[in-house]
Order: C-alpha cells, then sequence, then structure tokens
C-alpha cells in the first residue's frame, strides 16, 4: 500500500486528536471523583461526568442498547473516513475527515472500554447550560463545520430551487 506523505498526514492528525482525547480523559477519570466539578471561570468548569447517549445525552436512558449502537455507527463511520483519507483530498477536506475520524475513535474507544463516554468540559452563563463535552467532540464538530465550509466553497450545498417553466 503506497501512502503519500500528505494522506499520512491526515491519519497523523485523527491519531493525535485520539490520543489527546483518551490522555485528558484518563487524567480526569483517575485524579477526580465521578461527579466532581470545578469551578475555573464564571461561565466554565471542568467536571468528571459519563454519557451513556449521544451529542446532547441523546439516548442516554435507553437500557444500555444504545452503547452498542453507537459503537457499530462510530465504528462504521470511521472505516468510510480511513477509506476517505486514502483519496486525494483538499487541505480543508482532509482537515474535516481526520478531525471526525480522530474524535469518533475516541468516543468509540470509550464506549468499548469504558462502556459510556467521559465529559469534562462545562460551559454556562446566565442561565444557559450547554451539556458537558471533550476533546472528541469538538474534533468532530470542528470536522463537520469545516466539511460545511467545504460543501458551501465548492457549491455543494442545498440544491437551489429549479425554476418554472
Amino acid at each position: 500500500m503506497n501512502h503519500s506523505p500528505k494522506r499520512m498526514q491526515w491519519y497523523a492528525l485523527a491519531i493525535i486528536v485520539f490520543l489527546a482525547d483518551q490522555a485528558a480523559k484518563s487524567y480526569i477519570d483517575a485524579a477526580t471523583p465521578l461527579g466532581w466539578s470545578h469551578e475555573v471561570t464564571s461561565f466554565f468548569n471542568l467536571v468528571h461526568v459519563l454519557n451513556p447517549g449521544a451529542a446532547f445525552s441523546f439516548l442516554a436512558g435507553a437500557g444500555g442498547w444504545q452503547r452498542w449502537f453507537f459503537l457499530a455507527i462510530a465504528v462504521a463511520v470511521s472505516a468510510w473516513l480511513v477509506l476517505q483519507l486514502y483519496s486525494p483530498l483538499r487541505k480543508l477536506e482532509g482537515l474535516s475527515y481526520s478531525l471526525i475520524l480522530g474524535g469518533a475513535l475516541g468516543n468509540a474507544f470509550d464506549r468499548a472500554v469504558r462502556g459510556q463516554v467521559i465529559d469534562y468540559l462545562d460551559f454556562h452563563l446566565r442561565g444557559w447550560h450547554w451539556p458537558a463535552f471533550n476533546i472528541a467532540d469538538m474534533a468532530i464538530v470542528g470536522g463537520a463545520i469545516a466539511l460545511l465550509v467545504v460543501s458551501l466553497m465548492n457549491g455543494d450545498g442545498p440544491i437551489a430551487a429549479k425554476e418554472p417553466r
């Protein structure tokens, strides 16, 4: 298999995201008790919470089957992203796919090994509270935003309404 240096940089970035995510989660898990919270600023706390669901705790109380469902999705998406990264890509596409891949692998690892995803970044402001998240989540969102930008730059955005005849 012939991997060009450009392709390898995208795989390397995905691995860096995965390792950074797992290092932070492992530290939080080892250094703090579950439920711990530490106020850093008036709008940001470090916390130690578990999320058995997906984004915004979607399906968190579904009884356990969601662990395997979200793990299967993450593995399938990761396999697809690995293949996409093997194709010739523009920089922003490669960046977006590698960020999503690293984040998907980070949360998939949590589901496979811990049964739930460790979240530790908690933002709140004036009564509004964002659900806690982690580095993997930030990478996935950042990659998705980059894909949206790529789509808009290519004119591959929403299909325009057909003109009347």
